[in-house]
């Protein structure tokens, strides 16, 4: 019996030190609970207090660029704009937040106004901008004597345009980019300053000069070569996520043929690494929304989809109307429905008499469906690349010289031509 007890007392003992262990291990295991809760409190309030100290400030936030996104009707919502202009206190309008008065008050203004321009020569008009030659009426802008600049039409939002600078600001110093000197988006109309460009757009300089470069011998090299500075710009576009959205020959600018081609206008141009969807796309919320019909690819009608390779199907339009002299797409459809049911059918524009065989066939990959099948801009590049290395691989060894003597003089008569044309602007 003594034994037995010995036992039981023993098995309690047991039990006891083993609910004893457990109870021990639960208030510990509380205790550091309880603790790390707290700390998460806290660290959640600090959050809360550094997001609120850096919406009161914004100059102290990292520079970011705001998706450009078509605006629904009503929908009056405006991004706080890059610059404002040095002004009263008393002066700046109804803000919603004391933090955005301070932000006005501080901020650097303007340097211009549209009053300081002296508007030379129109290049283009655009569907949202008018673009020109201009100079400033006293001084430079950033030390450039004349400039291209862009004065947006009636009716086009603050909030557009600040998001057209922010990418513009993101794509600076590319060669075939033209890049931003100055803007004002202060006041209407709104104003983009940008380096200057002897040719204005390509596709006016080639219907100017067609005569001349169709009888020259190295036309399709020189084509060659313009295109491959267009593919550069949107090799360099692609990897920093950006889609153009509208190229086409009408937007790029030539400060001197073949070799100076830039790319412009991204008035309709999309950051994707500041839009909320991660896909490397971008589907219209207005179906209604402004776009070119004849550069865009079947997938944007079929299903509102543009991505990458919608880019690289306009890639290939703009290859097509290089050959054309700046000739429309489709030039026997008339009516956007046409067009739309034209491309959506899967008819492509006819091959254009005279054009390389290379040319034509990137011309046909970009225009491959699905669009999976198409190119990427890296691809492009490369099969552009080879082209040159062959043609400058073969050379008339007969008549060289009389070849760089053509095209010396043909560079000096163009340059002659466009001095000629400054002096009688800056005559008035």
């Amino acid at each position: 019996m003594k034994e037995n007890r010995c036992e039981d007392q023993f098995l309690y003992l047991i039990l006891i030190g083993v609910l004893s262990s457990t109870l021990l291990v639960f208030v510990v295991l509380g205790v550091v609970f309880l603790r790390k809760y707290r700390f998460l409190l806290q660290t959640l309030k600090r959050l809360k207090e550094t997001r609120f100290f850096l919406g009161s400030v914004p100059w102290l936030e990292q520079p970011s660029v705001a998706p450009l996104t078509p605006v629904e009707e009503g929908d009056e919502s405006e991004a706080p704009p890059p610059q404002t202009p040095r002004t009263h206190l008393s002066e700046i309008s109804t803000v919603r937040a004391p933090s955005k008065k301070l932000w006005k008050v501080l901020q650097e203004g303007p340097r211009f106004t549209k009053s300081d321009l002296n508007l030379l020569q129109l290049i283009k008009a655009g569907k949202e901008g008018v673009f020109y030659q201009a100079r400033m009426v006293r001084g430079t802008c950033n030390g450039h004597g004349i400039f291209t600049c862009k004065i947006s039409k009636e009716g086009v939002r603050a909030k557009h345009v600040d998001t057209e600078v922010s990418i513009m600001r993101k794509l600076m110093h590319h060669k075939n980019i033209l890049q931003l000197l100055d803007w004002n988006t202060t006041e209407q109309p709104y104003v983009l300053i940008m380096e200057y460009v002897s040719f204005g757009t390509l596709r006016t300089f080639l219907q100017t000069n067609r005569v001349h470069l169709s009888a020259d011998p190295e036309l399709q090299s020189l084509l060659t070569i313009a295109s491959y500075h267009i593919a550069l710009a949107m090799q360099y576009l692609r990897s920093k996520m950006i889609l153009h959205c509208d190229l086409a020959l009408r937007n790029i600018m030539v400060n001197k043929f073949p070799w100076e081609v830039k790319l412009t206008e991204f008035g309709l141009a999309r950051d994707l690494t500041r839009m909320t969807s991660r896909r490397r796309s971008s589907r219209w919320r207005n179906p209604r929304q402004r776009v070119p019909l004849r550069w865009y690819p079947p997938e944007y009608f079929k299903n509102n989809y543009y991505s990458f390779k919608g880019d690289v199907w306009a890639f290939g339009i703009v290859l097509w109307e290089m050959q054309m002299f700046g000739m429309l797409p489709y030039p026997n459809l008339e009516t956007s429905e046409e067009v739309v049911y034209h491309i959506c059918m899967g008819h492509k524009n006819t091959n254009p008499d005279g054009c390389r065989s290379e040319m034509l066939h990137i011309m046909r990959d970009c225009w491959q469906e699905p669009y999976t099948l198409r190119p990427t801009f890296t691809n492009i590049v490369s099969m552009l690349e080879n082209i040159l290395e062959n043609d400058a691989d073969y050379v008339d060894v007969e008549s060289p010289q009389v070849l760089v003597k053509d095209r010396a003089d043909y560079e000096e008569t163009n340059s002659q031509r466009a001095s000629v044309a400054l002096n009688e602007e800056k005559s008035f």
